[in-house]
């Protein structure tokens, strides 16, 4: 690995955790876990339709102010050059832990606009199809900033680290009347047998808050019904700021996650 600056060398150490053994859990973790929710959700489940859909955003949204989330759920959503850089860095984040050559920023940049505008699945792809020249050079240059700071901060991602990226993990509950689901924005590492060994890592470009940490608590918890292994560590990495924001997982932990998604 080339030499670190100091700021790569931090997440490193955040990272790997070495002063904490790895935990192995009881394989009936999961089960229990379930049966706790589908337990308290029940009575809800009982008078849905059809299933209910709950992501990390709608839950953070609902809990932070109901009025404003019911408000918010029924406006028509517009795309703008904020809310595609988001979509646009992930994606070109997601093209750089992959490609063997180490390319600029920009040049990540583009090929994620170019890839996100030909996918006829991608939810942006008619707003980047239509973008005019100069909204989308600012498209351009405030998502090149986000990666050059990723860049700056991170180190290279080691393939022996097992880099998965926008990972989707869902739980189906009450008979799949409640769908909790959510997307890791980078996943490292990997459970060994009953021991813990995956880290969670969660990108942000804005301002710290301690509703990120209740995010990364609600990816543990879904990643611990996927698999039987909740991960070792939860990361959320601010890179205007340079900080990692870094959590151990234990059952507590993912008691905490299964009672706020109940409330």
């Amino acid at each position: 690995m080339p030499a670190l600056n100091p700021a790569q060398q931090a997440v490193l150490d955040g990272l790997r955790a070495p002063e904490r053994p790895r935990p192995r859990y009881d394989p009936g973790l999961r089960d229990e876990l379930r049966r706790h929710l589908e337990d308290e959700l029940a009575p809800l489940a009982g008078l849905l339709d059809g299933p209910a859909f709950v992501s990390k955003k709608a839950l953070g949204d609902v809990l932070a102010c109901e009025a404003h989330h019911t408000a918010q759920t029924g406006a028509p959503f517009e795309w703008n050059v904020a809310l595609a850089r988001g979509v646009v860095v992930h994606r070109a984040v997601q093209l750089g832990v992959f490609r063997r050559d180490s390319p600029p920023p920009l040049e990540l940049v583009d090929d994620a606009l170019e890839r996100l505008a030909d996918d006829p699945d991608a939810r942006i792809a008619d707003y980047l199809l239509g973008l005019p020249e100069a909204e989308r050079a600012d498209l351009r240059g405030a998502a090149s900033e986000v990666l050059s700071a990723f860049a700056e901060l991170w180190p290279p991602l080691s393939r022996h680290w097992v880099p998965r990226t926008e990972t989707s993990v869902r739980a189906e509950l009450c008979g799949g009347k409640v769908v909790l689901s959510g997307r890791v924005d980078l996943s490292l590492g990997a459970p060994e047998g009953e021991r813990a060994g995956r880290v969670l890592v969660d990108l942000k470009t804005g301002a710290t808050s301690a509703g990120h940490l209740h995010d990364l608590r609600f990816y543990a918890l879904l990643e611990t019904l996927r698999c039987g292994v909740p991960p070792l560590r939860l990361a959320t990495s601010y890179l205007e700021v340079g900080h990692l924001a870094v959590e151990d997982v234990d059952e507590d932990v993912l008691e905490a996650a299964v009672r706020r998604t109940v409330q």
